[in-house]
């Protein structure tokens, strides 16, 4: 009798793990959603890998890595993708030299073309034609041919941000360019005239300035990274004041305060110390007596506030908005320059703001983003 039971007992134990298992299933199986969702994420997971290659330009490399994503979007044996000169990568049976005349003719007309077994769909960017997309399969057909014109087109919008990425590199070489150049033949002659009066009087003190304004040419006119840490712009702007102080002596003080949080910061490459400079050069010189600069940078959740303020002669309103518009007119070439790379980098809204006035000493503010794509040292 006991046997008996255990039998059964064994048996509804066993049974309710086979029915636990079917349940189980049952839930992993819509828990991986309906065959559309499936499809819809297997679309999207293959163009998020495409995206990165494609981001990068369009080259031999972009294009071999781009391609088994490009055929898991589009389920042909054969893709490839062309430059105007002809084929990149290909990946799959076949002979580029069957679909010659086929791809010929898209890069020519700036439209799809068929045949019986080839499509071929055109890549552009900024509507100039760059290369193509290249399909062989059994059977061409006419929705094959609306996908591959699909998906040609939105690889071409990767390419256009590729293209925009390096007209945006390209630009902050430039501006920074000209900002070194702008380095100024007046505070290198004001340095180096406030160290010559220490060589006889103090030596050492002259020889600890000569040390700290060769740190600061050297990484001012360093030639990697455009970019770098708030760490970093801190200790340049430090020597600055090193060598502003022997020339200004007791007249001029520097007030800093730094959040330790946010030194790790990435930001432009000289978008703070042209600031500080513009704080002692149009502040302060032009004062009678002593003068302060207020260096802060303070923690404000996903943002890095940073300040310069000086209490020196100000200046007018319209003089700031002619040099943040970039007028030549100004005397402030390095505030518009700044400013032109922060909203190049984080977008318009972060471009930096002035307050000022004759007489009332002035304040620059910029906003940092903690984080953001593409900034790195």
């Amino acid at each position: 009798m006991n046997g008996v039971v255990t039998a059964v007992a064994a048996a509804i134990v066993l049974l309710a793990g086979v029915l636990a298992a079917r349940w189980w299933l049952l839930k992993r199986r819509q828990s991986l959603g309906s065959p559309t969702d499936r499809a819809t994420y297997t679309t999207l997971h293959a163009a998020s890998l495409t995206a990165p290659a494609l981001r990068g330009g369009l080259d031999a490399e972009s294009a071999a890595h781009s391609l088994p994503h490009i055929r898991t979007l589009l389920g042909t044996p054969t893709v490839a993708i062309t430059d105007t000169s002809g084929p990149l990568a290909w990946d799959g049976p076949g002979d580029p030299d069957d679909v010659a005349a086929l791809m010929s003719a898209a890069l020519k007309s700036g439209t799809t073309q068929a045949s019986g077994q080839a499509i071929v769909a055109p890549l552009s960017v900024d509507d100039v034609v760059v290369g193509s997309l290249v399909v062989v399969t059994d059977q061409a057909s006419a929705g094959l041919a609306r996908a591959t014109t699909e998906v040609a087109q939105w690889m071409s919008s990767q390419l256009e941000l590729a293209e925009l990425a390096a007209s945006r590199t390209a630009l902050m070489e430039a501006e920074l360019r000209a900002l070194r150049a702008q380095i100024s033949p007046h505070f290198i002659y004001n340095s180096l005239g406030a160290i010559a009066s220490f060589v006889r009087t103090d030596p050492e003190r002259a020889r600890l300035l000569l040390l700290e304004f060769a740190d600061f040419t050297r990484y001012s006119f360093r030639q990697h990274g455009e970019f770098t840490t708030l760490a970093e712009e801190l200790r340049s702007i430090e020597r600055y004041l090193v060598l502003e102080k022997a020339r200004f002596g007791d007249r001029l003080r520097v007030v800093t305060r730094v959040a330790p949080e946010v030194l790790s910061v990435k930001l432009p490459f000289l978008s703070v110390q042209p600031l500080v400079e513009n704080a002692v050069r149009h502040g302060l010189e032009g004062k009678a007596g002593d003068g302060t600069v207020t260096v802060l940078a303070l923690d404000a959740g996903n943002e890095c506030v940073i300040s310069i303020e000086d209490d020196g002669i100000g200046t007018d309103p319209e003089t700031v908005r002619v040099a943040l518009s970039g007028g030549t007119s100004s005397p402030s070439v390095g505030l518009g320059n700044v400013d032109e790379r922060m909203r190049t980098v984080y977008g318009n809204e972060h471009g930096i703001v002035v307050e000022t006035a004759p007489g009332k000493g002035t304040k620059v503010t910029l906003r940092v983003p903690k984080f953001a794509p593409g900034v790195e040292p």
